[in-house]
């Protein structure tokens, strides 16, 4: 687990991009209340940075072609993406975040 941020620093259901780790991980990081999600920040259809799209209902949307993933699975619930995006854990340690990006859940 590495300390990415405060949770001070996440504004609710704002996407932030952050790089993580030595051979740095491209990590979005999503608050949802009391929960923060780790996603990594690379659309599975068109390879672009899902930190710049919007958090939906549904999950992050992706700017350019409008999937959406779920932000505890990963998992697309519209096309034009078919495959999921890894998702890692998280720990909340006072107001510090943590996230593991050497083990990926979905």
């Amino acid at each position: 687990m590495l300390r990415v941020c405060s949770v001070t620093d996440l504004d609710d259901r704002k996407p932030v991009a952050f790089e993580v780790g030595d051979e740095p991980t491209p990590v979005l990081l999503v608050r949802d209340g009391d929960t923060v999600h780790a996603l990594r920040d690379l659309c599975t259809h068109a390879e672009v940075a899902l930190s710049e799209g919007e958090v939906t209902r549904k999950g992050v949307e992706c700017w350019l072609h409008g999937s959406c993933f779920d932000l505890r699975t990963g998992r697309p619930s519209s096309p034009p993406a078919t495959e999921p995006v890894d998702v890692f854990a998280v720990e909340l340690r006072g107001d510090d975040v943590y996230v593991d990006v050497a083990t990926t859940t979905n």
